[in-house]
Formats: structure tokens, sequence, C-alpha cells
């Protein structure tokens, strides 16, 4: 259904606004806006007034936005309306309560934002005619809408003056969704939308928000993008967000994650949540899970993970084609394929730009090896460090004392141990 926007307001503006009665008596002045999200989360159902000796939390001093009239004088009610308690609808929301200076995400600007203040469209309606609706068409979140609030109580015109000097920053409503029961708002972004955006977007993004919307936002994310989002934030952080999850949901979030990752975050809890966790996942993830969490984390073993690919040295190009489809890891890890010899040690490898360019029936040991560059299970972090800075490598293979592989470490992981200095 189209609509059509006969007038342009605000929260900010009505707020202390009179309402006359049909004799033109002021009967109130707005003090609240009721939406009620369950039925239309983008109408105002109705308006709070404060009457004359009203107490600030009365419930019986609400009228219906469909029986009130504008005219030259300003809002009045038709002659049937009449005050009334609030709805008693759990999902309710009042705007100046529970979204004004509340945090939201802007998903455009990857970035937190606070709305300042809420702009609203008067409607005509066609049934029944002449009725008004009330509807919300965006949030304000720049300096516009804080400095009209700043100086709410100066004359109408000379609020609007100063205001406009300042450019809008606005987020249509339609982006904007009301989280229940904490009545905190978030951007609503789709799980298209999510996934669209990148692990670290979405983590500066819950670093910034406070608990309650923090909590919310990750509680709304799929499985496999929680998983990669939480592989991104701070060890701390990471502890506070799956606190309050059950084993279970929290064991799904884990097994989307790369194994080494996992470990990571399971060694930092509680020793009685991390096996309740791995109770509740599947008995391969888990088993690569626990067999990381027996190494130190400041090894390389510690730092690596079990998902690469390796072949035969018999394989051809055909057999690392498959290998890659067939990949349930982060595929845009894989930049080497690992060859094995028929011993089970770790024989060469061969960099996939290589591999792609090359005809399927080709034999990997006739393709030019790159410098193999190895450590041991128990080489220190900081060795790791060293080895990738000195050859400038995207992965190091980690052997065992029989020359086996037993792991990778990538790059982004040599990353993050700088970055945390552990």
């Amino acid at each position: 259904m189209t609509r059509h926007c006969n007038s342009k307001t605000t929260v900010a503006a009505l707020v202390g606004a009179p309402v006359r009665d049909v004799n033109g008596a002021v009967l109130g002045r707005i003090r609240e806006f009721v939406v009620l999200p369950a039925q239309d989360s983008s109408r105002v159902y109705g308006l709070v007034l404060k009457t004359s000796g009203s107490a600030r939390n009365a419930t019986g001093n609400m009228v219906a936005v469909e029986h009130i009239e504008i005219s030259p004088e300003g809002l009045h009610l038709v002659a049937e309306a009449q005050l009334v308690p609030l709805p008693d609808d759990p999902t309710l929301v009042l705007l100046e309560r529970d979204l004004l200076d509340q945090q939201i995400i802007d998903v455009h600007g990857r970035k937190v934002v606070r709305v300042n203040d809420v702009y609203l469209c008067w409607e005509q309606t066609a049934e029944p005619a002449s009725r008004l609706n009330l509807r919300i068409s965006e949030v304000e979140v720049g300096l516009q809408g804080a400095i009209r609030r700043l100086i709410k109580g100066l004359p109408a015109s000379t609020v609007e003056a100063i205001a406009s000097r300042f450019s809008p920053s606005v987020i249509p409503w339609e982006f904007v969704d009301l989280i229940d029961p904490s009545r905190r708002v978030r951007l609503k972004v789709d799980q298209d939308r999510l996934s669209g955006m990148h692990p670290s977007d979405l983590a500066d993004i819950l670093e910034d928000l406070a608990p309650p919307e923090r909590q919310a936002l990750f509680e709304s994310l799929d499985e496999e993008v929680a998983a990669e989002t939480l592989e991104e934030v701070q060890p701390k952080l990471q502890k506070s967000l799956i606190q309050s999850l059950d084993s279970e949901h929290v064991a799904g979030i884990v097994e989307e994650m790369d194994p080494g990752a996992a470990a990571d975050l399971l060694a930092e809890l509680p020793e009685e949540k991390s096996e309740a966790i791995l109770e509740e996942m599947d008995p391969e993830e888990r088993q690569e899970v626990e067999e990381l969490l027996e190494f130190s984390h400041n090894s390389a073993a510690g730092r690596m993970t079990t998902e690469y690919v390796a072949l035969a040295e018999t394989a051809k190009v055909a057999d690392v084609l498959t290998a890659l489809r067939d990949f349930e890891g982060d595929i845009e890890l894989i930049t080497d394929i690992y060859l094995i010899g028929g011993d089970g040690r770790l024989n060469g490898l061969i960099p996939v730009v290589r591999i792609l360019l090359t005809s399927v029936d080709t034999p990997l040991v006739d393709l030019p090896h790159a410098h193999l560059v190895t450590c041991h299970v128990d080489a220190s972090g900081r060795k790791v460090a060293e080895l990738f800075d000195k050859y400038n490598l995207r992965s190091l293979p980690v052997i065992d004392a029989e020359n086996k592989l037993v792991g990778v470490v990538h790059a982004e992981q040599v990353i993050a141990l700088l970055r945390t200095g552990k």
C-alpha cells in the first residue's frame, strides 16, 4: 500500500505539545508515543498525555492517534475520543523512553550510533475518511536531532532554524528492529545481510555496543556467522558473549569455528563449562578440538588448525580440485597443498595458484614445489612469528617428531599473536 506523508514532524518537536478537547481547552501535553510492534512496528498507536494533576506514571492518559485531528490551532480530539489505559501488550514500546539515546547499528557505515530523535509522518487514512495515522519514518543519529533536543523550549520556528544549519543523518525506520524484552534497539539486518558483512566489522560493532544490545545482536546471528565473528573478538569478550548461552547453543557455534580457534576459546573457559560444551559437540569435531587442547596455547601446536588440504604424492591436479570442492573449512585460507609420502611424512608443498593453472591430468610431483619451511609442535609463538617474517610465509606446516604433518598455522593466527602480545 502506497502511503503519503501529509506533514513531517519529530518526537522532539511533539513532546510537550498541547492537545485540546472538542471545546478547545488544553486537555494535556504529549509525554510519550505508544508503538505496538506485534501489530505494526511503524505505526504510533497512541499518545500519552500529561494532564493536570496526573502522576508521572499514570496509565489512564493515552488517546488513540486515530481520535486526533490537526487544525490551525494544533492538535485536538474528535468528539468520541477518550483517555484510556495503555494497552496490555508485552511488546509495547514508548518511543522517548525506549528509543531516544539508545544505540543502534548503522550497517552502511559499519558502526554503532546513538538515536537523537525520531522523524514522524502524519498520514490521512481512506477508511475511515479524514482520520489520521502517525508513522515513524526515520531515526536521526546526527547533530541535527541532538541540537533540536538541546534547545527545546525555544519557539518552534527558532528551534528548526538552528537545527536546520546541521545536515541530517538518518536511518530509515524499516532498518530498525525493537528487541524484546529489553526494549533495546538495533538495526534490523536479515541473515543474508549479516553474512555479507566482514566478521571483523561485526566484531568491532559488538565491542562498541552496550552489553544488552551486544548480547541481543550476537544471539540473533546464525551459527556460522556467530562463529566467524567470535574468532575476531578478544578472549574476554568471547567469554562474555557465550556466558549466558546454553551449552548446546555454544556447541553449535564452536563446531563452525576453526578447530584451533575453538580450542583457544574453550581453554579460556572454566573447566566445567568447557566440558559441558564438548559433550554437546559432534564426536568428530570434539576429537579435533580435544586433541588441540592438549597443546600449550603459546606453542605452534596451540596456534595451528587441523583444517588444511594434504594429498598423497601420487595425486593429480584433478584430485586437488575435488579436495577443494569437498573442503568444509574456510577455503579462503587454503594457499598451499601439502604432499604426503608413502611413509606418511610431509615431503613438499605446492601453491594453489600453480595448481589451478595446470592441466587436470598433471601429477602433482611434476609441478614445481615451493620451498618447504616447517616447525615442530613445541616451537614457541615467537619462533613461529620469526619464521613467517623471515620467509614471508602465508602458512606454516607443523610437524611432529616423525616429520608427519599435524596442523598448519595461517598468517591470521600470527597476526592475532602479535596483536595480543601472547
